[in-house]
């Protein structure tokens, strides 16, 4: 893996006649297609205000999720960490949320409940999100604030599982309390991106322990100033699978582990719902042969963010570039294969190398060709 990611920071490969969508570079929204049978809703489930440790109003939050396209947030406080009480006193933790989901309506922007319980590890930071009432989650058990939380019905996940501050080797690992957590039914996934990292351990708890994957921005600035959006960059986000676009719907696909994470270009996800998506992303547009010869055109439409680097692992070669391909967003990339003989279909089998199912694994994709 770490060769692989070596390989897509060093990328200079030559274009295979991509041509961007008009003013794609304008627009900040982060976009990517519906999968059979679900809504794609862009989701960031972890953030802070100055009802905590952040800078910014709730309101700036709203208008930031708005400007980046996000379906749903939800702004989670630190409920024992209040470092600007002094200046901004509230005795009601559920405040923060009440201020967004005022200010979200007029955009259509959905805003969740939640709180983040702060505590050493065991069991560390985790947030709660669906509550009912914040306040109630004061209490000092280390175990019977998650008892509280589930008793409202809200979806827990572990924060930073990978965080220096409280692993000092970088290393995501389970303690005995959260084995317990999870043997009780009390944690349902784990954060295996946050703000800036990535945990290959975290995954691997994630898939060991039928944990929801989940990837956020923990974003205690500004948006822009932290992800640089204004040079292209994007916060990380849950692509979360949906029946519908509604707080329910997302609560039961987080519930069932239908999450994908986007982070610095990298989708994360089990398998099931990671190719799905890089399907859906991908659109075969057009396929032709060049004229009496048996070398095949075949046009690619991606109509996602992401810009795939794929590798050719079919029995068919390239005729205009190597193995490795980059495909890029919102754009329709030319493929010329040859095929040796003028076929009516065939299959072509990549492996995407900017997506991981599980610690060095990478999924395959089969696109099927027809003329």
């Amino acid at each position: 893996m770490k060769q692989i990611f070596l390989l897509l920071a060093c990328l200079s490969i030559h274009q295979l006649s991509a041509q961007p969508a008009p003013g794609h570079d304008r627009d900040r929204r982060i976009q990517f297609p519906d999968i059979p049978g679900f809504q794609t809703l862009v989701c960031d489930f972890h953030m802070h205000t100055v009802f905590s440790d952040g800078y910014v109003w709730p309101r700036i939050r709203v208008q930031e999720a708005v400007k980046d396209g996000l379906d749903a947030i939800s702004l989670t406080e630190h409920l024992e960490y209040q470092p600007k009480q002094a200046d901004i006193p509230h005795e009601d933790r559920n405040r923060p949320y009440q201020v967004a989901e005022q200010n979200a309506r007029a955009h259509d922007l959905l805003v969740i409940n939640g709180s983040e319980i702060t505590r050493d590890m065991p069991p560390g930071h985790n947030n709660a999100i669906f509550l009912e009432d914040a306040n109630k989650l004061l209490v000092k058990d280390s175990v019977e604030v998650f008892r509280e939380a589930n008793r409202q019905g809200a979806f827990v996940f572990w924060n930073h599982p990978n965080w220096i501050a409280q692993t000092k080797d970088g290393v995501a690992k389970l303690t005995e309390m959260h084995e317990y957590l999870i043997q009780e039914g009390l944690l349902h996934g784990i954060e295996v991106v946050n703000e800036f990292t990535y945990s290959d351990e975290a995954l691997q708890l994630a898939l060991d322990h039928n944990l929801a994957i989940m990837g956020t921005s923990d974003v205690h600035g500004l948006i822009d100033w932290d992800y640089h959006v204004h040079e292209g960059g994007h916060r990380p986000v849950n692509l979360v699978f949906a029946r519908e676009r509604s707080i329910d719907s997302i609560k039961d696909a987080l519930q069932k582990g239908r999450t994908v994470v986007w982070h610095n270009n990298q989708l994360i996800g089990k398998e099931q719902w990671l190719v799905p998506l890089i399907k859906s992303c991908l659109e075969i547009e057009k396929v032709q042969y060049m004229g009496a010869a048996s070398v095949v055109q075949v046009f690619v439409k991606n109509n996602s963010d992401v810009e795939f680097v794929m590798m050719n692992e079919s029995n068919f070669t390239l005729h205009n570039g190597t193995g490795l391909l980059q495909i890029l967003p919102h754009a329709t990339t030319k493929i010329e294969i040859k095929t040796l003989e003028i076929l009516e279909y065939f299959d072509l089998k990549f492996r995407v190398l900017n997506a991981v199912t599980s610690p060095n694994e990478n999924p395959f994709i089969q696109l099927q060709i027809k003329l």
